[in-house]
C-alpha cells in the first residue's frame, strides 16, 4: 500500500449535523484523523458515535457538513462512494456468511472468475487468501474452513482482514472486542496495531475502554452529539476518560 505522508489529515469531518425527527443526534461535530493514527471514539450510549461513523461510511447522509479524504471532498451519496474513496467499516455484527469458508468471505462480492467459462478461480482465491492472512499475522487452520467453526476472535480478524483487502485509507471498527475472551482481545488489538503500521487510519468505537489505552493515539469524546473533549493516553487515565464521557 502506498501511503501519502504529505497530507496533514487522512480524513476530516467538518460541522457534521444530523437529526432524526426532533432528536438532534449530531450537533456540528468536527473530527480529524491523521494517516496511520488510531483514534478512540468514545461516549455514553446515544452520544452519537455510531451515527457519526455511519456518515463517514455512507450508511447515513448528514443533514449538513462536509467530509474530506486526503483533502478532497467526499461525495455524500452512499456506501459505494465512501468505499471508492478508501473508507471501510466493520460493524459489530461482522456481516460474515456462515455457510461460506474463509477464502469465500474474504473475496465476497469480488470473486475472480475465468473469463470464458465464468467459473470461480477457487485455487487462486485460497492461495491469495492464505497470503493475505499471513501478511496480517492472522491464524486459521485452513482457508477452506467454514467461518461458522471459527472462534470469536478469528471471526473478528477475518472481518477486519476482508476490509483491509480493499486497501482502505480509513478503517472504522465498531465494538471489535465486545464479546471476546482476553486472549482473543489481544489478537484483535495486535491486528489493529499492524493495520495502523501499514499507514491505515483507524477509528475505534468500544466500551472496553482499557483496550483503547493499548492501541489508541488519541481519544475523542462525544457528549450529547458534540465533541466534548480530546485527550491523549499520557494525559489521562481510565477514570478521567469515564468522567469526560459523563460530561465532566
Amino acid at each position: 500500500m502506498t501511503v501519502a505522508h504529505d497530507v496533514a489529515y487522512r480524513v476530516e469531518m467538518v460541522d457534521i449535523r444530523k437529526s432524526f425527527g426532533a432528536i438532534e443526534a449530531l450537533r456540528g461535530v468536527n473530527l480529524h484523523v491523521k494517516p496511520g493514527e488510531v483514534v478512540g471514539l468514545v461516549g455514553d450510549n446515544g452520544a452519537g458515535k455510531s451515527t457519526l461513523m455511519k456518515m463517514l461510511s455512507g450508511a447515513e447522509i448528514p443533514d449538513s457538513g462536509r467530509i474530506l479524504v486526503d483533502g478532497e471532498p467526499l461525495p455524500l451519496t452512499g456506501p459505494g462512494s465512501s468505499r471508492a474513496h478508501g473508507i471501510e467499516m466493520v460493524y459489530q455484527d461482522l456481516a460474515l456468511c456462515n455457510d461460506l469458508d474463509v477464502a469465500a468471505n474474504l473475496f465476497l462480492g469480488r470473486e475472480p472468475y475465468e473469463r470464458l467459462t465464468r467459473r470461480l478461480k477457487h485455487r487462486q482465491m485460497h492461495v491469495e487468501a492464505a497470503e493475505h492472512l499471513a501478511r496480517l499475522h492472522i491464524r486459521v487452520n485452513r482457508t477452506d474452513q467454514g467461518v461458522a467453526t471459527l472462534s470469536g476472535g478469528q471471526r473478528q480478524a477475518v472481518a477486519i482482514a476482508r476490509a483491509v483487502t480493499f486497501d482502505p485509507k480509513v478503517l472504522v471498527l465498531d465494538e471489535p472486542t465486545a464479546a471476546l475472551a482476553a486472549r482473543e482481545v489481544e489478537t484483535v488489538l495486535k491486528l489493529i496495531r499492524d493495520v495502523s503500521a501499514r499507514g491505515v487510519s483507524v477509528v475505534l468505537i468500544t466500551h472496553r475502554l482499557q483496550d483503547l489505552f493499548e492501541v489508541a493515539d488519541r481519544f475523542v469524546v462525544l457528549y450529547e452529539g458534540a465533541v466534548w473533549r480530546e485527550l491523549v493516553p499520557a494525559e489521562t487515565d481510565l477514570g478521567g476518560l469515564v468522567g469526560a464521557m459523563m460530561g465532566k
